[in-house]
């Protein structure tokens, strides 16, 4: 576990006077400045969404601007505030800005969660470390990750040519004992002498279910596309003052950051191709053994049609290649026709291939696996190439950071993700294939002697049996990590009782319960060790599996055939087990996915990964789901610029928990005018704990410095017991410090005259509870002034805030976090 501690640093103090960009001598409608302005709290929900009613504490509210995906409210009697102006002095007018319905819906949208490894993919695009913007290997590295998950689209469109074309159409359809016992299947048995018996024409047949997979895909991403990617960018251009150092800015305050349309319509079309040329290749594969060399018609025909697919193959890695982000400015122009074209280029050769799949050829007939069934060795092969390749980028880029103190990993997350991602996509086909070949031959057991066909491709009956080992390594974790909470647990005991008056009643239970919960939230530091050594160990079960398959037969279980009776009993239940545990997998994550759409309290424990996942724009897949922040980053930005100009007033925007980084988001895409004009107000914030950690080139310290630099004022709330949420640790020149922590929870130990009841441990939630939150926002409010922002200025004039502060020690043996 990290626990580096950033070094307090000084700022330049060489820059010329400065002044904030101000306000405007009069109001929107021309009034004099002295007339009283309005502040506006700008409420932004978290992980777990919250009702307009709950946020504003009133049961009737009315909507502001949005729609029914995600909308301004504000208390009924507060919707007219801007025109009596009087009535609202001293205190902001309260507004919410709800978002829920971005990342949720009914219960049909968990199937998303089938698309986790290209979310984990995509994820892995953003977090390299935090070299700087114009080092070689950022582009290598952009590179790897978007050829790495194309090769996640091969293997879910060769999964699903497993399932139709091998297991059913291949082995099933041509075999007697396994077609008697799936009638729906009878008319595609040669003993049947139809006209659909023949193996290809079976096998085009069974290509319509991957097409239809691919096509799926397609489509999902193409109406997410349009409802997610294409919000219009805010009225005025961002900017970075002149003030600000160019290691503290970051590409979230570029114009074109959260407007990629282009870059996932470019990548759609070369997934959406590199999935219907897999389908192609395994058509190809079928016929080209029964055509056989020489100079046949149907030989030279499919010689033709293999040089087809190979160009087309090469012009969508190509494409894949060139595509990277455009941030600068909004890419909004139109593809070239090379690239729209693509994926139709693709189909119509699959249509030729499936013509020539059809020829009739006499004696020809399925026995065995389908042919081509290594290609899931190759692609299991490559992957690992290409993470390894990734991980040696990745040190590179470690080595040039700016800020490496707090980087999770040493800057090897970006890679451990991606073998991850790897990993779960592998798990996924595989389940599914295994599930499906012990569902179609009925009681027998796919691979073995007396079974009625050969199965799935040896490689996934390894990769299967490798499954127990890596959930015991995971089991360890889990058993160490509670030990761990229960260490921590007993040193954090002893600190307990003196955050609370001494003359409140020690209680052993209400102490250990306290102590217990910060334990548990200081978990989340130690993420890092399990993503450690979880990618450790399926590198090293991969690379056997991969091994394994290679010099096995055919047939799975003779591996061990002249292994020891233990040894080989051990195999086999490994095996079997596995299978079975990969299967429920799939199915256990559907339900999971369910569970979180219909289940506030499971949406609010799985959406904080899936949240954080969908965070971030579709750089590297176009099949991933789809980015919330494209749309609600638009709106907090548009509904900040607008009321500030209308109204000439000021604004506090106040963001919890994944609120709190759309928030901060937001504010790095104001203009200078507006942004000088709005303080941050953050609680149960994940900005430094999380995001800084995680995501380094993008919220690390120096980028959150910049944005402290730029804006007029911010404050951040946090407690030990929160498992999301910690400091900013970022101060300012003259003591001011951004965080306000950490905050006592429970806020009664026990039972007082004002709190007769035991105090709720609060964790993550309901920080407005807390006495502090109502004193911090008012003196956000009270610092934006009457008027006009008020200056800030260091010794020289230039901005005086940011940079990390002094850090006092935690209670004994906490999760290592600081109050800044």
């Amino acid at each position: 576990m990290e626990t580096a501690e950033p070094t307090p640093h000084t700022r330049s103090t060489d820059h010329a006077p400065h002044t904030r960009p101000t306000g405007h001598d009069t109001t929107a409608d021309g009034l004099p400045p002295d007339k009283p302005q309005l502040a506006l709290e700008l409420l932004v929900h978290g992980v777990g969404g919250a009702t307009p009613a709950q946020m504003l504490g009133d049961p009737r509210i009315q909507r502001i601007t949005g729609d029914d995906t995600a909308a301004c409210y504000r208390r009924t009697e507060d919707a007219d505030a801007e025109d009596r102006p009087d009535d609202f002095t001293g205190e902001p007018v309260r507004e919410a800005y709800c978002w829920s319905n971005l990342t949720s819906g009914n219960g049909a949208r968990a199937l998303w969660l089938i698309l986790v490894p290209f979310m984990v993919a995509n994820l892995a695009h953003w977090m390299r470390p935090a070299a700087p913007a114009d080092h070689k290997a950022q582009r290598i590295y952009d590179v790897l990750v978007r050829v790495l998950a194309l090769t996640l689209t091969v293997l879910l469109a060769a999964a699903a040519c497993e399932v139709a074309l091998d297991l059913t159409a291949w082995q099933c359809a041509g075999t007697t004992a396994c077609a008697e016992d799936s009638s729906w299947m009878g008319f595609l048995s040669p003993d049947n002498g139809g006209w659909w018996s023949l193996p290809g024409r079976r096998l085009v047949l069974a290509s319509l279910l991957p097409l239809l997979v691919i096509g799926f895909l397609w489509w999902l991403s193409h109406r997410t596309w349009s409802a997610y990617e294409s919000a219009s960018p805010p009225p005025r251009r961002p900017g970075s003052s002149r003030y600000t150092p160019a290691a503290e800015r970051t590409a979230l305050g570029l114009d074109g950051f959260w407007y990629g349309r282009r870059l996932v319509a470019r990548l759609r079309a070369a997934h959406t191709a590199a999935g219907i040329l897999t389908i192609a290749a395994a058509l190809l594969a079928a016929t080209a053994k029964a055509d056989g060399g020489g100079w046949g018609v149907l030989a030279a025909t499919g010689q033709a049609l293999a040089a087809a697919v190979g160009l087309l193959a090469v012009t969508t890695l190509v494409v894949v290649w060139r595509t990277a982000r455009s941030e600068a400015a909004p890419d909004d122009e139109s593809d070239r026709l090379v690239v729209r074209a693509l994926p139709y280029a693709a189909l119509g050769t699959l249509a030729l291939i499936a013509v020539h799949a059809s020829w009739a050829r006499p004696g020809a007939h399925s026995h065995g696996p389908l042919p081509g069934a290594a290609a899931f060795g190759s692609i299991a092969v490559l992957q690992g190439v290409l993470v390894l390749a990734l991980a040696v980028t990745a040190w590179v880029l470690q080595r040039a950071a700016r800020d490496e103190e707090r980087t999770a990993l040493n800057g090897m997350g970006g890679p451990a993700v991606a073998l991850l991602a790897c990993a779960v996509g592998g798990v996924l086909s595989g389940g599914v294939a295994q599930r499906f070949a012990d569902w179609i031959d009925g009681g027998a057991t796919p691979g073995q002697v007396h079974a009625p066909i050969p199965g799935p491709p040896v490689l996934l009956s390894w990769q299967a049996s490798v499954i127990p080992v890596l959930l015991v390594v995971v089991a360890v974790v889990a058993v160490l990590a509670g030990i761990r909470v229960i260490v921590v647990r007993g040193q954090v005991s002893r600190n307990v009782p003196g955050l609370y008056d001494p003359k409140e009643r020690p209680d052993q239970r209400r102490t250990k319960r306290i102590a217990g919960t910060i334990a548990r939230a200081g978990l989340t530091d130690a993420a890092p060790v399990l993503v450690a050594a979880t990618a450790a160990v399926t590198l090293v079960l991969g690379a056997g599996a991969v091994a394994g398959a290679w010099v096995t037969d055919r047939a799975p279980g003779r591996a061990t055939a002249h292994a020891a009776p233990v040894v080989h009993a051990a195999a086999q239940a490994a095996e079997a087990l596995g299978s079975w545990l990969m299967g429920a997998g799939v199915i256990l994550l559907i339900a999971m996915g369910r569970r979180a759409y219909r289940d506030h309290s499971a949406r609010r424990t799985i959406g904080i990964l899936w949240d954080v996942g969908t965070f971030w724009p579709r750089a590297a897949h176009p099949f991933a789901p789809p980015c919330y922040a494209e749309r609600a980053v638009p709106d907090l930005t548009w509904r900040m610029a607008t009321w500030t100009e209308r109204f000439d007033g000021r604004l506090v925007i106040s963001g919890h928990s994944q609120g709190s980084v759309l928030a901060a988001a937001a504010v790095w895409q104001l203009d200078l005018v507006t942004r000088s004009r709005v303080a941050l107000l953050t609680y149960g914030c994940p900005l430094e704990r999380l995001y800084g950690r995680w995501f380094p080139a993008f919220f690390g310290p120096p980028a959150l410095t910049g944005l402290h630099r730029e804006m007029d004022d911010w404050r951040n709330l946090w407690r030990f017991t929160d498992p999301i949420g910690g400091p900013i640790r970022l101060t300012c020149e003259d003591g001011r410090k951004i965080d306000e922590g950490p905050l006592r929870d429970p806020l009664a130990f026990g039972r007082t005259l004002q709190n007769p009841l035991p105090a709720q441990i609060l964790g993550h939630g309901d920080y407005q509870a807390d006495p502090v939150f109502e004193r911090v926002r008012a003196e956000l409010v009270a610092r934006l002034g009457p008027a006009v922002p008020n200056q800030r200025h260091d010794a020289a004039g230039g901005p005086e805030c940011g940079g990390p502060g002094p850090v006092l020690p935690p209670p004994q043996g906490s999760s290592g976090r600081s109050s800044a």
